[in-house]
């Protein structure tokens, strides 16, 4: 449809003239793209600029931040708030909403970010990546408040990632259908390199932190036990389990090939985080714009992540994501009186 091997840039532009977006949205994707050139030379490069290791601080949800972890930040800050394109930001690393400097122009989006997914995998070489979300901004409002943010996922205007591994790429979404750009380090650009990305609707293979089997709600417990159990189990087939520890190299596996990730409902967080673990301003909702416009599923086992009316700015929430025939199996285990 666009072509392989046309640059993100050209691809923007298409797409601007396209669908009649503005030149600020073109403008803010330009510039998460050169936030994540920056935070992929840094991953490439570890221990040789001392980017390894712990900050010795607390994010907002009393996590130890990695040093990487407050950089990426800082990095997608500066990006973001010179050009005129956004209007307010909000980071799983900073506890409110940033509001750009009073001397900076303002532009018509709202950009939420998870700036370093997985950034504990950094001390091991191991895979991370970022995560973003967009959002239209208020009419008319200079300084955009937390409330301004809490949007259901239904309303971004784009989501994305971008996954630091032996090479780096970038997967979007602007509601029509999921592409994928990998970084050429020689020309310093992204190169579309797949494009209308689609899940297979039926896997193989699950990805979920199997020590925490004893907190997880029955429905779960029963469908991993069907998938654990192969060939000789209900399920008549063999499946492979795959865990990562970084959500975006999760989500990319099951673009790539299909499969179902899964943080459940977790009882030790049962009334502080109403039983989530993944934020659903930051990760949920922008993989599940992605998953779903791959053509995939993405649910808490209760409710469409995408329908949920976000009521803070760090809220968590449980989530199953992946191959439609896979995730609708594990909702259907969720509904009372199921057999």
């Amino acid at each position: 449809m666009y072509g392989i091997g046309i640059t993100l840039t050209q691809f923007m532009l298409d797409e601007q003239r396209r669908y009649g977006a503005s030149g600020h949205f073109t403008g803010v994707l330009n510039d998460i793209a050169t936030a994540c050139k920056k935070i992929a030379s840094l991953t490439s490069k570890g221990a040789l600029v001392g980017v390894l290791g712990s900050a010795n601080t607390e994010n907002v949800q009393g996590e130890v931040q990695k040093k990487m972890d407050v950089i990426t930040n800082e990095i997608f800050i500066e990006a973001l708030q010179n050009n005129g394109n956004a209007a307010a930001l909000a980071s799983e690393e900073m506890e409110e909403v940033y509001n750009l400097p009073e001397n900076k122009p303002r532009g018509r989006y709202l950009v939420l970010f998870d700036p370093l997914d997985g950034s504990s995998n950094m001390d091991i070489n191991v895979s991370v990546g970022t995560i973003f979300s967009i959002l239209r901004a208020p009419n008319g409002v200079r300084n955009p408040t937390e409330k301004d943010f809490l949007q259901p996922g239904v309303t971004q205007v784009a989501a994305g990632y971008c996954l630091y591994g032996p090479s780096t790429i970038m997967a979007l979404t602007a509601g029509n259908g999921v592409n994928m750009f990998t970084l050429d380090r020689d020309c310093g650009e992204f190169i579309l390199t797949r494009e209308n990305v689609q899940i297979p609707a039926d896997t193989q293979e699950f990805a979920i932190n199997m020590s925490n089997e004893r907190y997880w709600e029955e429905p779960i417990k029963r469908y991993i036990k069907e998938c654990v159990a192969g060939k000789d189990g209900p399920r008549g087939k063999n499946f492979n389990m795959r865990w990562v520890a970084a959500m975006v190299a999760e989500i990319h596996r099951i673009l790539t090939r299909g499969g179902i990730f899964t943080y459940p409902f977790d009882e030790r967080v049962r009334h502080d985080s109403n039983g989530g673990k993944l934020r659903l301003m930051y990760e949920a909702n922008p993989m599940s714009f992605i998953i779903e416009q791959a053509g995939g599923m993405a649910h808490t086992g209760y409710e469409r992540i995408m329908e949920i009316q976000p009521t803070s700015l760090h809220q968590r929430i449980p989530v199953i994501q992946g191959s439609r025939n896979e995730v609708d199996l594990v909702v259907s285990y969720h509904r009372p009186n199921d057999d």
